[in-house]
């Protein structure tokens, strides 16, 4: 398929009709209309960003609706771990975290550079914490501070070894009602009996060969138990994060209208918009919005066509964990209006395992001590402890001189008996259906494996005994990894002088295959700092708001630190409720 016939794919609803609807993702030969609604805002999506601007729009005094295309509430955000970034937040600074605007804004820019408006980074800084107390007030969300999540460039100008992401605390699903079936499940859904927390993965890939780990793993029994003789059903992570934004809209009376995808944005003869069209058991239904409508529909990563176009290859549907509604609907809508766009090139990326089913994305198990990654040269390209997001950009980088995609996460059976991976406790056998999808690979020599996975043997080896040697001396003088705080995180603090180095001696090796995955596509439409769509010369759309995946990044093309996706998601959803909440025009 060629990129001007994707492109005309993608847009091929996108022509202004003359009743003033812009086409959407549905095809034009749609059912007869039913009679339009009103509300004074518009919310399209049911995730993170569009729940915290409904739920704003509702305390604000103003009629809101929540369109969803999913039979599901939740998103993408449902799925997730659901870190969250916010600098200066009430939680972390109870924390005793020595954070100020001054330190995150010098941070932020040092990430960011010059690919986002420095007045856009300040809205985010400013209304994240406000943002953050507002949620705390207006449902039962409550967070725990991930102390110890580095920053993800920590040794950048104001960056903070010890952190700033929070996570969802513990929620109780009953208070959902029969609305708890509703909630998208968890991408890797959690071990039965335990409650566990992000900030506890780290531990429990270590449960077997660290007294903390051990500790940790019966914490998360503890909780869950606790939770259910009290009478609870315990959430965690991007199902707390969900379920109690959800239980904060149903108690605001904000209506959520599951299984109601967009057909398309509606404007006045002047360009503004006015509302939406929506497809409702069936019917084509106009909802008119008197005060704007907001496009928080997330990203695009499910739509070949969209990725296609736009992105870098090899790429293509399967090897994200995005919500699979996830088609770029909003996005698209905003073309046919007018909207320019940002960073549709990017993604949030991360190195992801085929595994047949599900890719599985790969967090603790490359910075682990004893592993590393090869090309198709059998030699090292990258950090492989660096930020998932950098790796990626560097397999795609690099993939035109020597082929890095896929690549290979290489180990031997130290590390298997030592670590858990994904959910397979150590030293027992991955699933045969991981050898036989090609995903996992296992000989018992070196050159073996080399043979198998169709590297040179030679190369390979040569690879392996360098990195061994970096090992015993606790310097990666190739790639430095270790040098950043960032690259201990998911480590073994048992392991000497380098706690993400050890060397591979122990046969049988593995390979497992690395493709570039991600949690979603974050280029989107281009907003200003009040979360206003605009157009290619900065006029604004009016009436057209957009947050999420939906919209470019904050982020530009980098990645502050864990849950630089949700937080800033929710801080311009909030951040539109308020502009919305004040436009009389």
């Amino acid at each position: 398929m060629s990129a001007t016939l994707s492109r005309r794919q993608v847009l091929a609803g996108a022509a202004t009709l003359g009743t003033g609807l812009v086409a959407g993702p549905a095809a034009l030969g749609t059912p007869a209309r039913a009679a339009a609604v009103a509300y004074d805002v518009v919310v399209v999506g049911c995730g993170a960003a569009g729940m915290t601007a409904a739920l704003r729009v509702a305390a604000l005094g103003l009629r809101v609706v929540v369109v969803e295309k999913a039979p599901t509430f939740g998103g993408s955000a449902a799925r997730s771990g659901a870190g969250i970034w916010i600098p200066n937040n009430q939680v972390i600074l109870a924390a005793g975290v020595p954070d100020t605007p001054a330190r995150a804004a010098s941070y932020l820019s040092a990430v960011v550079g010059g690919d986002v408006p420095t007045a856009k980074q300040r809205a985010f800084l400013d209304n994240g914490p406000p943002m953050i107390s507002f949620v705390m007030a207006k449902s039962p969300l409550r967070f725990r501070y991930m102390d110890g999540y580095s920053d993800y460039y920590p040794e950048l100008p104001g960056g903070i070894a010890r952190g700033r992401s929070i996570e969802p605390d513990l929620f109780d699903g009953k208070l959902l009602g029969a609305e708890l079936a509703n909630l998208n499940p968890a991408y890797l859904p959690t071990p039965d009996g335990l409650s566990v927390f992000s900030a506890d993965y780290k531990w429990l890939n270590l449960s077997l060969v660290n007294a903390r780990g051990t500790a940790v793993a019966a914490e998360c029994v503890a909780r869950y138990t606790a939770a259910v003789l009290a009478g609870k059903t315990p959430l965690t992570m991007g199902q707390a994060l969900a379920g109690a934004l959800r239980a904060g809209l149903a108690a605001a009376g904000v209506p959520v209208w599951l299984n109601t995808p967009l057909t398309g944005l509606q404007q006045d003869a002047t360009g503004r918009v006015t509302g939406v069209v929506v497809t409702r058991a069936g019917v084509e239904t106009v909802i008119t919005a008197t005060r704007g409508v907001l496009v928080a529909a997330g990203g695009f990563e499910r739509n070949l066509a969209m990725r296609l176009t736009y992105q870098r290859q090899p790429i293509g549907v399967d090897w994200t964990v995005g919500a699979r509604e996830n088609t770029g609907d909003g996005i698209r809508a905003g073309l046919g209006a007018g909207a320019a766009t940002d960073f549709l090139d990017d993604s949030w990326w991360g190195p992801a395992i085929p595994l047949p089913g599900e890719p599985y994305f790969c967090l603790a198990e490359r910075t682990l001590p004893g592993s590393l990654i090869v090309n198709s040269a059998g030699k090292r390209f990258v950090n492989e402890a660096a930020p998932y997001s950098d790796v990626v950009h560097v397999m795609y980088d690099k993939n035109g001189v020597v082929p890095d995609i896929p690549s290979w996460l290489i180990f031997d059976q130290n590390y298997r008996n030592r670590y858990l991976f994904r959910d397979v406790a150590p030293a027992l056998p991955f699933p045969d259906a991981w050898y036989s999808s090609g995903a996992v690979v296992k000989d018992l020599t070196l050159g073996g494996l080399a043979t198998r996975i169709g590297v040179p043997a030679a190369a390979l080896a040569a690879t392996v005994a360098r990195f061994n040697g970096f090992a015993w001396t606790g310097r990666d003088t190739d790639f430095h990894r270790g040098d950043s705080a960032y690259d201990h995180y998911y480590t073994d603090p048992a392991v000497v002088p380098n706690s993400c180095l050890a060397p591979l001696l122990l046969p049988p090796f593995y390979a497992c295959k690395l493709v570039p995955g991600d949690l979603g596509t974050k280029g989107g439409l281009r907003t200003d700092p009040r979360a206003r769509v605009v157009r290619a010369d900065g006029s604004v759309i009016p009436g057209l708001y957009a947050a999420g995946n939906s919209s470019a990044a904050v982020m530009g093309h980098s990645y502050a630190g864990a849950g630089s996706t949700i937080g800033p998601a929710m801080t311009f959803g909030y951040i539109a409720a308020g502009e919305m909440a004040g436009d009389l025009t």
